[in-house]
């Protein structure tokens, strides 16, 4: 007969012992007895179910009792901007920015007149500071918006040409074709998949094209056999030329070569260069259009504008992003890789005097968020067993690193480095309690 008492079950905490701790009991009087007992019951059924060690039923229930906005993790996945984890990390001026503009501001009044003043001018004046080759700007909620906006306000009823070779996918099944079409123009597409050409565009222009667009092709590169077509080149044809640069890269950058930025593409002739403010530039959720002042101020007057403008929030982060670029997102893809060796190999070395064996192994980091597609970052990571891995990333705070050959991964690339303790605690406990 098998001995009951080795069942982990038995271990699980009473709910009266529970209710009783300190921690839930604090709990209770912020969120109520009803909603802490609920949670409490819930951890103990995962308990029993063995999706956690009865030791952490307790842990559990506080967690599930946070606030419901979204939690703080440690990205040791070596993604620079990872889409899952929010892509940029804001700046400490970004967040100081956010915090500011919290109450009442200035957003849209001139405290000299007391008047009312354009939304967002100290954003919009750091925006084309940073790009003076723009002769006007303008900001929406994000990169598919400001595509959207200058679809509809330049085309809708009329023709957008583009190369079959960049109708892109942009994420979680939304495809730029669809995209365009639901503004109310025409795709014509010309050339192949793997070349076009100039006479490819010339052959379609006429009286309904609205505009030529131009795709960079962000996660994913195309080899091989292939021809494309310059934004300079394109500018000969005639008509408007719209640049979705993607990443939002705003001047060039020696790391990353074959990434457009929007000045060189501006000064390569495009009328209007569209971008995200949260990949390579580092700041919030945001879409950027620079370019032609006519075509600008087009699409700020557009009855649709008013539905993509962004808030307070957000022109503030993006404001102290563009005054002060020392971003986490330019750290980590400058970081050093003989830095990150020895602070990667610092960490084993404290894990290993508490009795946590780690190695230290070569690795590659890239950029993501759909950004520089073959670019690798040289990196360290410290390897652990994959059983790390899921009470990690489910604990306090989350680390999320990545698998590879039965290893679970970190990469310290985008970690603080001051939060090197945490981590180093957060695996201990996870040694300690027996998880790993």
């Amino acid at each position: 007969m098998r001995d009951g008492t080795a069942d982990p079950r038995r271990r699980v905490p009473r709910t009266d012992a529970l209710l009783a701790d300190p921690g839930l009991a604090a709990a209770a009087d912020t969120f109520g007895r009803d909603r802490v007992k609920a949670a409490v019951v819930a951890a103990q059924d995962r308990a029993r179910r063995g999706e956690i060690t009865p030791e952490r039923v307790r842990d559990a229930a506080l967690a599930a009792l946070r606030s419901p906005a979204p939690r703080a993790v440690l990205n040791a996945t070596g993604v620079v901007l990872h889409t899952n984890l929010g892509r940029a990390a804001l700046s400490a001026a970004a967040v100081e920015a956010l915090v500011a503009a919290a109450g009442h501001t200035d957003v849209e009044l001139d405290l000299a007149t007391g008047r009312r003043a354009r939304r967002g001018r100290a954003a919009l004046a750091a925006l084309a500071a940073a790009v003076p080759d723009a002769r006007a700007v303008h900001v929406v909620n994000n990169g598919a918006a400001a595509l959207v906006l200058a679809a509809t306000a330049l085309a809708a009823g009329r023709e957008i040409v583009v190369s079959r070779g960049e109708l892109v996918e942009i994420g979680d099944g939304f495809r730029l074709p669809d995209l365009l079409a639901s503004t109310g123009a025409r795709l014509r597409e010309v050339g192949t998949t793997n070349r076009t050409t100039l006479g490819d565009y010339a052959a379609v222009i006429g009286p309904d094209t609205g505009f030529v667009l131009k795709v960079h092709p962000s996660n994913f590169v195309v080899t091989g056999f292939t021809s494309a077509v310059g934004v300079d080149r394109l500018a000969t044809l005639g008509v408007p030329v719209v640049a979705d640069i993607g990443s939002g890269l705003l001047a060039p950058d020696p790391l990353l070569p074959a990434e457009p930025d929007a000045t060189t593409t501006l000064r390569a002739g495009a009328h209007l260069v569209t971008a995200s403010g949260d990949k390579l530039l580092g700041g919030p959720q945001a879409g950027l259009l620079l370019g032609d002042a006519a075509l600008v101020d087009r699409l700020r007057r557009h009855p649709l504008a008013r539905a993509l403008r962004v808030d307070k929030l957000t022109l503030a982060a993006l404001a102290a992003t563009l005054h002060r670029p020392d971003t986490p997102t330019r750290a980590a893809l400058h970081a050093d890789a003989a830095r990150l060796r020895e602070r990667t190999e610092r960490l084993r070395d404290r894990l290993a005097a508490d009795g946590c064996k780690t190695e230290v192994v070569p690795a590659v980091a890239v950029v993501g968020g759909g950004g520089a597609p073959g670019v690798e970052l040289e990196s360290w990571v410290l390897s652990l067993p994959e059983r790390y891995a899921r009470p990690l990333r489910t604990g306090a705070p989350p680390v999320l690193g990545r698998l590879a050959h039965g290893r679970l991964l970190l990469d310290l690339r985008c970690v603080p480095a001051d939060a090197d303790d945490v981590l180093r605690a957060a695996i201990l406990r996870v040694r300690v309690r027996g998880d790993g």
